[in-house]
């Protein structure tokens, strides 16, 4: 998720330096959108992988 988000991140740059500012706009906004959505997955993936913790060979 995060490549996906350095992608959007790249060709906001390009548009952005090649003059298109709406879908520089708009890159720029899914690239936010989809590194937050990866942040929050890994909170909630940390949180549930430590909430079940080691389990004993007892």
């Amino acid at each position: 998720m995060l490549g996906w988000a350095v992608t959007f991140l790249v060709v906001a740059l390009v548009a952005a330096l090649l003059g298109f500012g709406g879908i520089a706009g708009t890159a720029m906004e899914a690239a936010k959108l989809v590194f937050f959505v990866a942040i929050v997955l890994f909170a909630i993936s940390a949180v549930i992988g430590l909430m079940r913790g080691r389990s004993s060979t007892l």
